[in-house]
């Protein structure tokens, strides 16, 4: 089946699959759709339905290799290769960002960071420094960046957004507490703690 043709909701969970088999790994070599089910709380069904968009990868009475699912979601996920990415925004949050270290074990690397706050350009943090806002365009194009992080607040988020676009992004993971309007070629996700915690308090 055609990517573009599978659900987003089926895609939303592959990640998911990921890390529980990347948590598997340690332990074992195999696994099997009841297993992986009883850890994220999905139906054996589910996780089979799941993955039979893309192929086959287990037999049945036998269940899944570990290594070779995670090898196939990866590639699937186009995970299997080192992505920069462009942070826009040091503020607090950006400042955050820039010292976590958990991204660039999965493949994922802040490259540039950039801001329009004259006390924070110059700046380094880990191993990057903080840029002009005006060179955003620029250091796109030169380091061919696909992938963007926007820490920006919510009144900027939208200007900011069409010009990472017009340089050349092709996906956003916006921290902005605002919905943007791009481009449906445009992949945008939103990070919200505020929408997770008034989900959940919905249920208390």
């Amino acid at each position: 089946m055609i990517k573009e043709q599978i659900p987003d909701i089926i895609v939303g969970r592959l990640p998911r699959y990921l890390r529980t088999l990347l948590i598997l790994r340690e332990t074992q070599t195999t696994t099997n759709s009841k297993e992986l089910g009883k850890r994220l709380g999905y139906s054996a069904a589910q996780i089979r339905k799941d993955l039979s968009q893309y192929g086959e990868f287990g037999k049945q009475g036998t269940g899944y290799n570990i290594d070779f699912l995670i090898d196939s979601l990866n590639h699937i996920l186009n995970t299997d290769r080192n992505w920069d990415i462009l942070l826009v925004g040091v503020g607090q949050l950006g400042h955050a960002i820039l010292n976590y270290t958990g991204f660039s074990k999965f493949g994922f690397h802040i490259r540039a960071a950039v801001d329009i706050n004259p006390n924070v350009i110059g700046k380094k943090f880990n191993t990057c420094v903080v840029q002009d806002i005006g060179k955003m365009k620029e250091i796109i194009e030169e380091n061919q960046i696909q992938i963007a992080m926007l820490a920006v607040p919510a009144e900027n988020a939208q200007e900011t957004a069409e010009k990472l676009v017009e340089a050349g992004i092709k996906a956003i993971l916006s921290y902005a507490p605002t919905t943007l309007s791009l481009p449906p070629e445009i992949r945008v996700e939103y990070t919200d703690p505020l929408i997770s915690l008034q989900h959940m308090t919905y249920y208390l």
